[in-house]
C-alpha cells in the first residue's frame, strides 16, 4: 500500500504544479498617461506693474486685481517626459489711476506656450514659456478712452494632478513682460505676476 501511495502523491504534486504554470497572471494594472489634447478653465490673482513715461516725468504703479479665463493644449509622453504645447484665453480686472489718467491698467491677455515636464504617475511638474499678449486700456479725461496690444513673452512653472483619468488639477505661477507700447501718449512699459488654480478635462 505503502508503494502506492507515493507515487499518487508525487502524481498529484505534478498535476498542481502544472496547473499553476498554466494559469494566466493577472493583467498588469493600466499606466496612467498624459498624452493627448486637453481644455480647462482656471482663475486667480494677478499684479500687473506698469513704467509711465509722460511729458513731464514717469510714474510707476502696480495694479492688483483677479483674472478668469481657459486654457488648452495638447501633450506628448515618452517615458517619464511629457512634451507639448499649451494656450490659454484670460479676462482681468486690474486697473489704477495713474497722474492725469482717471484709469489705467489691462482686460484680455493670451499666451501660446511650449511645455516640458516629468510625470510622477499622476502628477506632473513642468515648465511653460513663449509668446503673450494683453490688451491695456487707459482712459485720460478730455482725450477720451484709448486701448492698444501689448506683446512679449511669458515663462512659468506649475503642477498638474490627475483626479481621475480625464479629470485633473491645475496649480501655476507665470511671469510676463508685456513689452513697451504707446497708450494714449504716453509710453507704458508692462510686466505682471500671476497665480492660477484650475481644473481641466483630457481627452
Amino acid at each position: 500500500m505503502r508503494h502506492l501511495l507515493i507515487p499518487a502523491l508525487l502524481a498529484l504534486t505534478s498535476t498542481s504544479a502544472l496547473a499553476a504554470d498554466l494559469t494566466e497572471a493577472p493583467a498588469a494594472a493600466p499606466t496612467f498617461t498624459w498624452s493627448g489634447p486637453y481644455f480647462g478653465i482656471h482663475g486667480g490673482g494677478s499684479i500687473t506693474s506698469g513704467d509711465f513715461k509722460f511729458s513731464r516725468g514717469s510714474q510707476s504703479e502696480d495694479f492688483k486685481g483677479g483674472l478668469l479665463g481657459n486654457f488648452f493644449g495638447y501633450n506628448y509622453q515618452l517615458d517619464n517626459v511629457v512634451v507639448g504645447v499649451d494656450g490659454n484665453v484670460d479676462y482681468n480686472w486690474n486697473d489704477k489711476a495713474v497722474a492725469n489718467a482717471s484709469s489705467v491698467g489691462t482686460d484680455w491677455s493670451g499666451a501660446v506656450r511650449a511645455r516640458v515636464g516629468y510625470a510622477f504617475d499622476n502628477l506632473l511638474i513642468y515648465g511653460a514659456g513663449g509668446w503673450a499678449a494683453a490688451r491695456g486700456f487707459a482712459e485720460v479725461p478730455g482725450s477720451g478712452d484709448g486701448k492698444v496690444i501689448f506683446n512679449g513673452w511669458t515663462a512659468g512653472a506649475g503642477a498638474d494632478y490627475a483626479l481621475t483619468s480625464s479629470i485633473f488639477a491645475r496649480a501655476e505661477y507665470r511671469y510676463s513682460d508685456y513689452g513697451s507700447k504707446e497708450l494714449q501718449g504716453v509710453k507704458s512699459d508692462l510686466t505682471e505676476q500671476t497665480i492660477n488654480l484650475g481644473v481641466g478635462l483630457k481627452f
